[in-house]
């Protein structure tokens, strides 16, 4: 499996069906899904069958990359960059409760960003999240991430700030 870039603990590929159990595993974890308005995976076929149609790689060179650990490559979760049709790039990130609060989700979600920002060339990259969800925050402020606005996410009916960073912004991080 190769791996598409790096930081200091973790790296980085594409998710493969292979990876269903452990996004299922991800998925089905109440705290997880607790800000997000996503509904769990009903079975690891499901997160199988959602994995094989992810198609966001090949039409946008970007996506949710599973992030994995070096030391035991263990797949924490995943973190990418996402192409929305209104034509912003959005990075997100979930990861297994078991690695919350260890500095794994601002490691991979600054790795993400100068991905994006380097290799991609990217000029703005934004973040979303309820204004409850204050860990998800925090990571985007340590990522150098500032608040832009407030907006209304109808696909899951609720409320959301946006957070935004430029490549210029980031190279001075």
């Amino acid at each position: 499996m190769s791996f598409l870039f790096e930081s200091e603990r973790l790296r980085f590929r594409e998710t493969t069906p292979q990876d269903a159990q452990a996004m299922f595993d991800l998925n089905s974890d109440v705290d997880v899904l607790k800000y997000t308005g996503d509904q769990p995976f009903s079975s690891v076929q499901e997160a199988q069958k959602f994995l094989a149609n992810y198609t966001d790689f090949k039409k946008n060179g970007m996506g949710r990359w599973a992030v994995v650990r070096k030391v035991d490559h263990a797949i924490l979760g995943w973190c990418g960059l996402k192409l929305h049709p209104e034509g912003f790039v959005d990075l997100g990130y979930r990861l297994q409760r078991k690695y919350w609060s260890l500095g794994f989700a601002t490691e991979a979600s600054l790795a993400c960003l100068a991905y994006g920002f380097n290799t991609l060339r990217l000029k703005e990259i934004v973040a979303r999240s309820v204004p409850e969800n204050k860990a998800s925050i925090r990571i985007m402020e340590k990522c150098g991430m500032t608040f832009s606005h407030k907006s209304f996410d109808e696909l899951h009916n609720q409320e959301i700030v946006i957070y935004t960073i430029t490549n210029e912004n980031f190279s001075r991080h």
